[in-house]
């Protein structure tokens, strides 16, 4: 699988397995800062649909191809979805989440060189209903120095809305988190960055 560069039609990246986590996206060929990579697809669905889609999974299944658009819509890229899905998590990322028109777009925040993995920083939202262990069950394995051991934000060891946020993205304001249609702890959905 490669994500095809709009503008010449060569790949900018290529799908394979990773070291941080199942498959991965690596750079073809050099890719520069402000580089829009690739749109984050999937079926559009509502928050409750997502929940219910994912509920079998359980608690402890940290795997999310969810993003979240706003209050009332999530991408699914579990369905439907492209490439983008196989970007993953960093706490020193190369990439960025950008938000307009209710469409999620990925950007190279700096030079990528070829073969690099592509990645971003999740910004995974905690929930009051979360497991006592959800920091080990979204354990970051990106091993960078700066890595914080988990793809949550805030960090565990800051209270939450006190921490700023890793890096910053296109949007005014983060949509709110999503409540739950069931019982149990919602399903973790990636989020577009501040900027």
């Amino acid at each position: 699988m490669t994500g095809k560069s709009a503008a010449r039609g060569a790949p900018l990246f290529k799908v394979r397995r990773s070291r941080v986590h199942g498959r991965g996206a690596f750079a073809a060929r050099r890719i520069r800062k402000g580089t829009r990579i690739i749109e984050y697809l999937g079926e559009r669905v509502s928050h409750q649909e997502a929940d219910r889609r994912y509920e079998e999974r359980g608690a402890r299944d940290s795997h999310t191809f969810l993003f979240i658009v706003d209050a009332r819509t999530v991408i699914d890229a579990g369905a439907g979805g492209n490439e983008a899905r196989f970007i993953n998590h960093s706490c020193n990322p190369n990439c960025e989440t950008v938000l307009e028109g209710r469409r999620v777009f990925i950007e190279a925040i700096r030079t990528i060189q070829p073969g690099e993995e592509l990645n971003y920083d999740y910004q995974l939202g905690r929930a009051p209903d979360d497991p006592p262990d959800v920091d080990e069950i979204y354990a970051c394995r990106c091993g960078q120095a700066n890595c914080r051991g988990t793809m949550l934000w805030p960090p565990a060891s800051e209270p939450q809305g006190a921490a700023p946020r890793p890096h910053t993205a296109r949007r005014a304001k983060r949509a709110p988190p999503a409540k739950s249609a069931k019982r149990g702890p919602a399903r973790k959905r990636k989020q577009p960055a501040l900027r």
